[in-house]
């Protein structure tokens, strides 16, 4: 800038003496602090004016970031021993770090800020680059992600991510699952140069987890208490068709030439896409019909079905079930009985007569 008098003009529009590289926003919680990371670079036709080997000061200001003719929008300055905002720069100034902290924010706090550099004889605002704060009484949810598809007997793991604003208190990630499993906890650093909080869960998934609520829970330390958000999700785990039956309607003995229905049932995801019918005929199964339904029309026969169901993962069977009859299972099973019995009694009389002849 080109001072005249007591103020600094720029000496043309939309030149930058100062580029600052910050985050565009920042969520942090009442009560706690707010790191801002901060780095800045001098234009080349600027850098001759600046020595980094000189004491330099930052200076940050709210909402206005004209130095000279709004004073009283700077919060804080490195400088002074007492500042509006309790704060420090963090960040080693001469190798262009302005990496800041401020301590025990309040709602009123929330607003943008723009950063400033003085140093003998370069003094520079960036008028291009701000930071919006945004100071909340409760956390943001964390954020829930699943790494790949979540498949019956394939491990998996699922991602908590919770932002850490301050970061020399980071909030506490917890799990809560429908079976056992294992995490894996670290702070980590986002392209923005904030940091989060990530927690990594690995377990293997089982059909009965399906559409199961899972929960990740960010407990973070304010002060004496703690603040906490969470983030609920409902399991989708893909499996094979499981408890597949075959029923059949009506399920009393039926007449010949009469109809019956017979229907498959499975619990798959994705659902079943095909239903296949078998007969049992001698010790092999034919296939006879598809489709979730089968109506026949009943044969002297009558004999054993069961059914399969089908997905994208593998397929269900059913037990069998057995076609009855009237008058022809218990008349089947008398007969049979009879026949046994007359074998029996000419066996008996056999060895009677061989009894006889060898006395």
């Amino acid at each position: 800038c080109i001072r005249v008098g007591s103020l600094c003009v720029l000496a043309c529009f939309g030149e930058r003496h100062l580029i600052t590289t910050m985050p565009d926003r920042l969520d942090v919680l009442t009560g706690s602090c707010v790191q801002i990371p901060c780095s800045f670079d001098i234009p080349d036709k600027h850098h001759y004016t600046f020595n980094s080997t000189i004491l330099t000061s930052g200076v940050w200001m709210k909402e206005i970031p004209y130095f000279d003719l709004h004073p009283d929008s700077v919060i804080f300055n490195s400088s002074k021993m007492v500042n509006r905002y309790q704060g420090e720069i963090t960040g080693n100034m001469s190798q262009k770090n302005c990496t800041t902290v401020f301590f025990n924010v309040t709602t009123s706090y929330s607003d943008k800020y723009y950063f400033r550099i003085e140093s003998q004889p370069f003094r520079a605002t960036d008028l291009d680059k701000s930071v919006y704060i945004d100071v909340r009484d409760l956390p943001s949810s964390p954020i829930l992600t699943v790494s790949g598809e979540v498949k019956e007997g394939t491990p998996v793991s699922l991602n908590c991510s919770a932002v850490a604003p301050c970061p020399e208190h980071p909030p506490e990630l917890t799990w809560t699952l429908p079976t056992q499993f294992t995490t894996e906890n670290q702070l980590q650093e986002n392209p923005d140069e904030t940091k989060s909080v990530l927690s990594t869960v690995s377990f293997t998934p089982s059909y009965l987890h399906h559409e199961k609520n899972i929960t990740c829970t960010a407990v973070y330390p304010v002060g004496t208490s703690n603040k906490t958000a969470e983030h609920n999700m409902m399991l989708n785990v893909s499996f094979s068709p499981k408890d597949t039956s075959a029923s059949i309607s009506p399920a009393d003995p039926v007449s010949v030439g009469s109809c019956v229905n017979l229907t498959c049932s499975s619990t798959a995801n994705p659902p079943v896409t095909t239903f296949t019918w078998f007969q049992i005929s001698g010790d092999k199964p034919i296939q006879v019909a598809s489709g979730q339904s089968y109506t026949l029309n009943v044969t002297v026969d009558g004999g054993l079905y069961f059914c399969e169901g089908r997905n994208s993962h593998g397929c269900g069977k059913s037990k069998e079930v057995q076609l009855a009859i009237k008058g022809r299972s218990i008349g089947t099973f008398n007969m049979h009985n009879i026949k046994n019995i007359i074998d029996i009694d000419r066996y008996r009389r056999d060895i009677l007569v061989l009894l006889e002849q060898t006395r």
